[in-house]
């Protein structure tokens, strides 16, 4: 009996242990460029504006898209784009948004807010890039989900930098979108 309740003693400061390190470990796992996880944004978007920024002086534009042209699922995703470790706004379905940014290593983080599926692989991407003064640069999240079909592929995101004349071709298409954090 001794042995008995010495095991599930030491089992019991084994949980305790691991519950206490579990959220730290976490929260190191996460990309340097995503913001806290309770961070939620309301998103407007605009179909009838395609606007294109030119840099404050000294200063970069990045542009963030989201692209689902192969989400064939319903509702899409709102999509949260961090910019080194603070969310800085949101998309849904076919949008886009930019922000301006200082010169330097930058890392980019893009995270699924809200999705309501049973097969997810990816709901996160990052990625990192040098901005340079008077820079323009562009960021998609490729979404995608089958219906059903017979490939049964799990839903993703990828986050890839974007050729600026593909970006803006895919812009003239896509709604612009605004965003704001819930208090």
């Amino acid at each position: 009996m001794k042995t008995l309740s010495g095991l599930l003693l030491l089992l019991g400061f084994a949980t305790a242990s691991f519950a206490q390190n579990a959220p730290a470990e976490a929260a190191a796992a996460a990309a340097p460029g995503c913001g806290a996880e309770s961070t939620k944004f309301d998103v407007k978007t605009d179909r009838s504006q395609h606007p294109l920024a030119k840099p404050e002086p000294g200063k970069a534009l990045v542009y963030f898209l989201q692209d689902d042209a192969y989400f064939q699922s319903a509702p899409r995703p709102t999509t949260r784009f961090g910019l080194d470790g603070n969310w800085v706004g949101a998309t849904q379905a076919n949008s886009y948004f930019y922000v301006s940014v200082d010169p330097g290593e930058h890392h980019l983080c893009a995270g699924w807010q809200s999705f309501v599926g049973f097969n997810v692989a990816r709901k996160s991407a990052a990625a990192h890039f040098t901005a340079e003064p008077g820079g323009i640069y562009f960021f998609v999240v490729n979404d995608h989900a089958d219906r059903g079909g017979e490939s049964q592929r799990p839903a993703g995101m990828k986050l890839s930098p974007l050729d600026g004349d593909e970006a803006q071709l895919l812009m003239s298409k896509f709604g612009f979108s605004t965003s704001r954090a819930r208090k």
